[in-house]
C-alpha cells in the first residue's frame, strides 16, 4: 500500500493510472470523511494507493474526475469514480467482500443506517463549537445540544450491551463515526463524554483497533493543522 504522499494542487502532473490489482484513493489527511475511507481499506486489508489533494487549490485533472472536487473519492482501474464517504465505503465492502463491515441481515443493516443519519446531525457541533470559541462567543447552548446527542449515542450502547454499535466486534457504523471522536481532545470537547460512560469505554476499545491506529494523528498534530487551518492557509502537508 502506498503511503499518504505530498498533496497534489494545480498544476501538478496526474498521477498514472490506477495499477491493476489496486484501487485508489483520493484523499487529504486530516479530513475526517476521508479517514472513513481510509479505515476500511485498512480494516479490509484492501490493497490501495492514496493520492493527497490540495482542496483549497485543486488540480484541474482531479476535477475532471470528481467535479465536486470532495475527498474522499475512489477510483478503480478501469477509471471508474465513486465520491461522497459512505457511499465509498459501502462499495468497498461490496466489492472486497472478504472481512465484511455492514451486517448481512438487512434490519440490523438499516438499523446502522439509520443511526448515522442520527450521527450526521452532530457532526455540525464539531465545527460550530471551536469556531464560535475561536470568535469569542458563548457555546455553552451549543455544548449542551452535543451532550444531549452524545448521551443518546451511550443510550444507544447501554441498551445493545455491546463493546461497539454494531455488536461485539467492529463494523461499518463505528468506523463512520470514529473520526470525529478521534478530534475531540483536539477540539477541546472531550468533557462532552464526561456523562457518558458507556460511549467513553467505546472510545477506548475504538483506540484498541489496527485500522485506527493507523489512521490517526497525534492530537498535536491535529492541533497544528487546524490552526493552519482556521486561519485560512491550511498546511495539508504538516508532518510530512
Amino acid at each position: 500500500m502506498a503511503a499518504s504522499q505530498k498533496c497534489l494542487g494545480k498544476g501538478s502532473p496526474a498521477p498514472s493510472p490506477v495499477p491493476k490489482d489496486h484501487i485508489r484513493l483520493y484523499s487529504m489527511r486530516f479530513c475526517p470523511f476521508a479517514q472513513r475511507t481510509r479505515l476500511v481499506l485498512n480494516a479490509k486489508r484492501i490493497k490501495h494507493d492514496i493520492v493527497n489533494i490540495n482542496l483549497k487549490n485543486k488540480p484541474d485533472w482531479f476535477l475532471e474526475k470528481n467535479p465536486l472536487g470532495l475527498v474522499p473519492t475512489l477510483e478503480t482501474p478501469s477509471g471508474q469514480v465513486i465520491y461522497e464517504s459512505p457511499i465509498t465505503c459501502e462499495y468497498l465492502d461490496e466489492v472486497y467482500p472478504e472481512k465484511k463491515l455492514l451486517p448481512s441481515d438487512p434490519f440490523e443493516r438499516a438499523q446502522q443506517k439509520m443511526l448515522l443519519e442520527h450521527f450526521s446531525k452532530v457532526t455540525p457541533y464539531f465545527y460550530k463549537i471551536p469556531v464560535g470559541k475561536t470568535k469569542g462567543e458563548d457555546v455553552s447552548a451549543f455544548e449542551a445540544e452535543l451532550k444531549e446527542k452524545l448521551a443518546q449515542f451511550n443510550e444507544t450502547l447501554v441498551n445493545k450491551k455491546t463493546k461497539f454499535f454494531g455488536g461485539d466486534s467492529i463494523t461499518m457504523i463505528d468506523y463512520m463515526m470514529w473520526p470525529w471522536y478521534e478530534r475531540m481532545e483536539m477540539m477541546d470537547l472531550k468533557h462532552c463524554l464526561d456523562g457518558t460512560p458507556q460511549l467513553k469505554k467505546w472510545t477506548e476499545h475504538m483506540l484498541e483497533d489496527p485500522a485506527v491506529q493507523a489512521t490517526m494523528f497525534s492530537t498535536d498534530t491535529y492541533k497544528v493543522f487546524y490552526k493552519s487551518y482556521m486561519e485560512g492557509t491550511p498546511d495539508y502537508d504538516y508532518g510530512l
